[in-house]
């Protein structure tokens, strides 16, 4: 079997598991079903060869099988790792993180005994819908599988004889498949948008390299040459406020209707007969809202990709922006270590005649702290060359993701301190903020805007007392905003302390119950509460009784929002610094980051994963 990528089908299913859209692609499944045939042919005393389901489901069985993993796994995408709960067969069975993004199902075929099992399934959830995308690989590859779904031992132990990190190796198709989910994620919900690359006003430099920048914001540039204008609502484009926002697992509710029509179009253009060959959207509709002229038609010496339908005729540019995002959980705890990443892109739009192949240079790659990377199709990058800091690629028409990466922070964190809240009534809270700012960074540095945010998703504010050192205040009906530094006052050259003492109350916490936990909370009957009042003489601390009242039996934090604080608060830092990436990778001083920080309350429960002691 070829080992390029190829799609057998692909499925979108709404938030209450019903399939909403669904396409196969029979030629892909003719070599499925020929693979099968052959394998079984070949292996007549494989104990597991009855494992592997031959066909592709109905709508209704993929629905069905759908549903009762979500049961099984005790979420959409399930645990993850082996718990009290897992079933022998079971992706959490196989003990690895990577099964709540690679799944399996079982399809309820009685006819065909224990020949249901269908993976690998690609599951992407984006807004309302989850996409699941089933690629081609070998019946071995699926059995294989399901020997790590049935065995004894646990992990993904780097000595066993089979494990999944290895076994995925072996299956490019994946990423494939991935891309595939993205691409289409970003269709039904409108989120077709471009990578942002921003040109500067005044070009200091000129010529082809003629502005390389470090913001972003700036609307209006034509994507490639024949610009149409999207037929999707495409998102804003924002800061670090959209960046920054926390990724749920579970599908969200929303009213946008699926555009069946667009995303037919799309996948008989992008991948035809189940083999992805573009996935660009805006190349895919440009092409067909204009078609081809003769002025087109590339010359004859050169061999045009498919990413790259039109030739560009102008003046030459090249244009690049760093956009980094900094995630970071600071605890301000002896017993537990702050945690900061970096995910950067670097993005680029040439403006190039003919068909050249660019040779890109980026300092730093090398020095810094680099933990992954990936690079758009249209890169070529030698396996083991990569620290000659240089990427040689054939740019596409438009803004494109050039290159993504994960790396450590090279500079310390630019806010730093601590958060604290503690009840002083049910209804009545007092909090405190310190932070930092900037400490340690210094120009070209600049840090555009710094929000911080405090949630109460289960308590409406009634009001809120307090008067920061710097910045303004505002509350809705479950947060209140700290707005330190605003656009257009940068903090450049130098840090900056900004305090926040408060106080903020509550409606009365018997008044706003749910009725979705109201079952919880019937325990408690006025016999409790005086027994709960009697007890209280027994407590040395009056804030620890009121904590402990307010959490009271509540469920444990669901894995699938961790950040939905049943028992748990925190605030939440948004801000943009531009001058400098914070991962030490640069093509130019200027560039751009994002934060994404959450501070735990000192005084309050958070959770922490521990590390390993080797």
């Amino acid at each position: 079997m070829p080992g390029d990528c190829s799609i057998r089908a692909l499925w979108i299913l709404n938030n209450i598991d019903a399939v909403v859209f669904s396409r196969r692609f029979p030629v892909v499944e003719k070599r499925w079903r020929a693979a099968c045939q052959s394998e079984n042919e070949s292996s007549d005393d494989d104990p597991v060869k009855y494992t592997v389901f031959s066909s592709v489901p109905s709508d209704s069985e993929l629905a069905a099988a759908f549903s009762e993993r979500k049961t099984r796994e005790g979420s959409v995408r399930g645990f993850g790792i082996r718990v009290s709960q897992s079933r022998e067969g079971s992706d959490s069975w196989v003990d690895d993180p990577i099964t709540r993004h690679i799944v399996g199902v079982y399809i309820n075929k009685e006819e065909e005994g224990e020949n249901n099992l269908m993976w690998p399934l690609a599951l992407h959830i984006k807004g309302p819908y989850c996409i699941l995308i089933l690629p081609l690989v070998e019946p071995r590859h699926v059995k294989a599988y399901a020997r790590l779904c049935k065995r004894s031992d646990c992990g993904n132990a780097v000595t066993a004889h089979e494990n999944l990190s290895s076994l995925l190796l072996d299956l490019p198709s994946i990423t494939g498949a991935f891309m595939v989910a993205h691409a289409v994620g970003d269709i039904v919900t409108g989120d077709v948008v471009e990578p942002e690359v921003v040109v500067n006003q005044s070009p200091s430099v000129g010529g082809l390299l003629d502005s390389l920048t470090g913001s972003i914001g700036i609307s209006g540039i034509s994507s490639r040459a024949k610009p149409v204008a999207a037929p999707v609502a495409s998102s804003t484009p924002a800061g670090a406020a959209a960046i920054g926002a926390l990724a749920s697992d579970v599908p969200k509710s929303g009213s946008r209707l699926l555009d069946k029509d667009a995303l037919r179009s799309f996948i008989s253009s992008a991948m035809p007969f189940g083999t992805p060959l573009d996935l660009s959207y805006s190349n895919i509709f440009s092409v067909r809202a204009n078609g081809f002229s003769s002025l087109d038609i590339p010359p004859q010496d050169l061999k045009q990709p498919a990413w790259k339908p039109y030739l560009y005729k102008g003046k030459q540019r090249l244009l690049f922006t760093i956009h980094e995002t900094l995630h970071a959980a600071m605890y301000d705890r002896d017993e537990i270590p702050d945690s900061l990443s970096v995910s950067g892109q670097i993005n680029c739009r040439a403006e190039l005649e003919r068909l050249p192949d660019v040779s890109f240079p980026l300092t730093g790659l090398s020095t810094s702290k680099i933990e992954a990377l990936s690079f758009h199709p249209c890169a070529q990058v030698p396996e083991q060359n990569v620290d000659k800091q240089a990427l040689m690629f054939s740019p596409p028409l438009g803004n494109f993701v050039l290159m993504r990466y994960q790396a450590t922070c090279c500079l310390g964190p630019p806010v730093k301190g601590f958060y604290q809240l503690s009840m002083v009534s049910e209804d009545e809270g007092a909090f405190l903020f310190k932070l930092h700012l900037m400490e340690g960074y210094k120009s070209p540095l600049t840090m555009e805007f710094c929000n911080v945010t405090m949630p109460f998703p289960r308590r409406r504010i009634l009001s809120f007392d307090g008067t920061p050192s710097i910045g303004t205040v505002s509350n809705a009906e479950h947060s209140v905003e700290w707005k330190i530094i605003t656009s257009g006052r940068g903090l450049s050259g130098k840090s900056i302390e900004a305090t926040f003492p408060g106080t903020v109350r509550f409606a009365p916490w018997q008044m706003q119950r749910s009725t979705s936990f109201r079952s919880v909370f019937e325990g408690i009957t006025d016999d409790d509460s005086d027994n709960e009042t009697e007890n209280t003489n027994n407590m040395a601390n009056t804030e620890e009784f009121l904590m402990e009242k307010m959490s009271k039996d509540l469920p444990p934090v669901d894995l699938e929002e961790p950040f939905s604080w049943l028992a748990y608060n925190y605030a939440k830092v948004s801000f943009k610094i531009i001058g400098a990436s914070l991962s030490g990778i640069s093509i130019d001083p200027k560039s751009v980051t994002s934060g994404d920080y959450i501070l735990w309350n000192t005084l309050g429960k958070c959770p922490s994963a521990v590390t390993a002691k080797v």
